[in-house]
């Protein structure tokens, strides 16, 4: 087996990271996860690997993460993110797509459906309304996603995200 070479730079204190992520949806839901040890919430994704397309990794992220094999539909944002976290500033390239989930993953509107234990972490899946309100209460950054999740892009849109704020220049 080929070693895995995950695509990402420490320059400490700085890291880039390419992740790719997914927004799923079920019956006005959208399937959203977190580390057990975290107050926030993501879409479900990961880090893309040297070799394959943004549309591979979050097939294979799903396959490790859920179970399940999704069908990756229209991607909906590219985005660079900078942020701070974990005492880290962080230059994030996302490529946020619509996928689709088979109906044999669980759903319930309110619990969590899903755990993993993910390398160090505790991840848990739970569906949310896909609403303004109900993201923005969850605390689900990239915080414009939880401001479009109701009209979803019809073409790709680039976005660049300064630590929560929305680089419109």
């Amino acid at each position: 087996m080929a070693k895995r070479t995950m695509i990402t730079i420490k320059a400490k204190p700085k890291r880039f990271n390419y992740r790719i992520a997914g927004l799923g949806f079920r019956d006005g839901h959208v399937l959203v996860h977190r580390a057990t040890h975290e107050a926030f919430w993501s879409f479900p994704g990961g880090r893309a690997e040297i070799g394959e397309t943004s549309a591979e990794t979050l097939k294979r992220e799903m396959v490790e993460e859920l179970g399940v094999e999704v069908t990756v539909g229209p991607l909906l944002w590219v985005v660079e993110n900078f942020f701070h976290y974990e005492k880290r500033d962080w230059h994030e390239l996302g490529f946020y797509y619509r996928m689709e989930i088979p109906q044999h993953f669980p759903f319930h509107p309110t619990d969590i459906v899903h755990r993993l234990a993910d390398g160090g972490n505790d991840l848990e899946f739970k569906w949310v309304e896909a609403t303004t309100a109900s993201l923005t209460a969850l605390d689900i950054p990239p915080y414009f996603i939880a401001e479009q999740i109701e009209t979803l892009p019809e073409t790709t849109r680039h976005l660049v995200w300064f630590d929560g704020e929305l680089d419109d220049k």
